[in-house]
């Protein structure tokens, strides 16, 4: 029997490592990530002395393996020679062995010294994907120039929380049978889509779209403007910082048919 429920009872221990790296890996990616810090920011490795590169708590999801530095650790770097340049790499090390028990650990991996520019040194074949004994997955580079060490380079990639991938999803902020406001924000910047059906005609005539939600106002009134066909038709958009957003038509004859604009602000 090949098929099995991973996550449903099955009155004996079944669900293995590789069954949850597989299904982590098929939601995050197949490559290895560096995950952000309880407090917002992106962990780093640095250089506690000219021997010594400090690791500090670290959450890394590693081709498909959930790994944990939960307290500050070092990693011993040999020192470098005068008039030579060389490049180290600061890793994870993955380990299965024969009982296919798996351990992670720091490890650094030493580069070829030379006087000309400095390369990265050559990371062993193997991966957890297939199975392999060992698997090297590179999270920092120190480059050494003489007998000093330079500042850490991460090479990690930073996997974003998801609450930041959903700020960067368009958004649906206003609908109803009128059209639709839909949104993206990035950072504090947002921009607003306006689609809507029809207006008023009226020279000086208004019209209300709804309110935008919370998370999505703006930190000071802001305004637009579109233009219909042949200087017919002009209207002003109006966004508060209650999240009324609405329009008014600037004089002369107005277009009452299907219109369509954007707004970019900054957030509050």
């Amino acid at each position: 029997m090949t098929t099995t429920l991973i996550t449903g009872k099955g009155g004996t221990p079944h669900i293995t490592s590789g069954d949850m790296g597989a299904m982590q890996a098929g939601i995050i990616g197949n490559g290895s990530y560096l995950l952000q810090g309880s407090d917002g920011s992106w962990p780093a490795v640095t250089m506690q002395d000219a021997n010594h590169a400090l690791i500090p708590v670290l959450n890394l999801v590693v081709e498909g393996r959930y790994a944990r530095v939960t307290e500050a650790e070092t990693a011993t770097i040999e020192s470098g020679v005068s008039g030579q340049n060389r490049n180290d790499l600061v890793c994870l090390k993955y380990t299965r062995n024969n009982q296919n028990i798996e351990t992670a650990a720091i490890a650094v991996l030493k580069g070829k010294p030379n006087t000309g520019t400095a390369a990265d040194p050559t990371v062993p074949s193997g991966s957890i994907h297939s199975a392999s004994g060992t698997a090297w997955i590179p999270i920092a580079r120190i480059p050494i120039s003489g007998i000093t060490p330079g500042t850490p380079v991460m090479l990690i990639k930073q996997l974003p929380p998801m609450s930041k991938l959903w700020d960067s999803v368009t958004q649906t902020l206003i609908t109803n049978q009128y059209g639709t406001v839909t949104g993206v924000k990035t950072g504090n910047v947002a921009q607003i889509s306006i689609d809507w059906k029809s207006a008023t005609t009226d020279s000086w005539g208004r019209g209300q779209f709804g309110t935008i939600p919370e998370g999505w106002r703006p930190a000071v009134v802001t305004h637009g403007t579109w233009s219909g066909r042949d200087g017919g038709s002009q209207r002003e958009f109006i966004l508060e910082t209650n999240g009324n957003l609405s329009y008014v038509n600037c004089g002369a004859g107005q277009n009452g048919g299907a219109f369509s604009a954007t707004m970019t602000y900054i957030l509050a």
